[in-house]
């Protein structure tokens, strides 16, 4: 029983959200002692971060299949699974594309997290809610999400603040309240370097930059994006298009076009390549493409 109490501890340390593949097989492979271990709780829970991993991967019929065997042995009383599952369903119906049917989720999953005195998911399940709500209803969730934060005893909860800052920061940015949102990217940036946290402080420093762009100080943004190309070059890094896109806006900007078409290729060759901007954003794309193979201008 020690070793299944250590590993219900531990339990989300496990998560690599960018390898969901590889997560779902860790999980698995747990599967057979949470079955022994009549812990109903840890094993219900156990089964609805599989259905996460399974849905990252987009495998959604499998992961409501694995979330409807969670359903089925859920007990009468409120327990943390109750919260997970809810969570859970919520989570693979909006990556789905199916917000309507995610809002009850996460709107029950907020309402048993509250019971259960679990700020932690509470704080999850506000951020989902705004993620799925239009901006002024998410602007109140994610407001109430960071209060939450602020002001919990929960060290879990807590750990939400750099998230909920930089969430903020966007919903402000989608309200083209760009000094607010340059605020609240600013503290996401300071959070995570305060713990040490490189790469979720270099993904602030992005945001701040590109809002520094768009508060038409494209010349202080150039500088911070560059820092970050020359991070990504001293570290050996993958090439980031979304810099190069950034860099290409700056020098747009300041009219540098020359230099500008050779970063607006950049982007649009790595850029091409993600399915979430190709299926989101096609405009955006278009634009690249179109400023890549422009004739070029004479920089000023």
């Amino acid at each position: 029983m020690l070793i299944i109490f250590i590993m219900f501890a531990d339990f989300d340390k496990y998560w690599n959200y960018r390898q969901p593949a590889e997560t779902e097989m860790k999980f698995l492979a747990m599967l057979p002692d949470a079955v022994m271990s009549n812990n109903a709780d840890y094993h219900l829970q156990l089964l609805t971060q599989i259905a996460r991993a399974q849905g990252l991967q987009h495998k959604f019929a499998q992961a409501h299949h694995t979330l409807d065997e969670v359903a089925k042995s859920l007990p009468p009383e409120p327990i943390t699974a109750h919260v997970r599952y809810q969570l859970e369903r919520g989570r693979v119906y909006n990556t789905s594309g199916n917000k309507g049917q995610a809002l009850p989720c996460f709107t029950k999953a907020l309402e048993l997290a509250t019971q259960l005195k679990q700020d932690d998911f509470a704080a999850d399940a506000l951020h989902m809610l705004a993620i799925i709500s239009p901006p002024d209803d998410a602007l109140q969730w994610n407001l109430k999400a960071l209060h939450l934060a602020q002001n919990s005893d929960n060290e879990q909860a807590r750990a939400w603040l750099g998230s909920l800052y930089n969430n903020l920061g966007w919903t402000y940015f989608d309200q083209q309240n760009y000094a607010l949102a340059l605020q609240m990217f600013q503290e996401s940036e300071q959070w995570f370097e305060n713990r040490q946290r490189s790469t979720e402080a270099n993904i602030a420093r992005w945001s701040v930059a590109k809002t520094l762009r768009y508060l038409q100080r494209p010349q202080e943004a150039l500088v911070m994006q560059t820092s970050l190309l020359k991070q990504q070059i001293d570290h050996n890094r993958e090439e980031d298009g979304y810099i190069f896109e950034e860099l290409a806006e700056c020098l747009l900007a300041l009219n540098r076009h020359r230099q500008a078409q050779k970063y607006f290729s950049a982007a649009y060759h790595l850029l091409r390549q993600d399915t979430w901007l190709v299926k989101n954003e096609p405009g955006r794309l278009q634009r690249l493409k179109e400023l890549a193979t422009a004739a070029p201008e004479t920089d000023n």
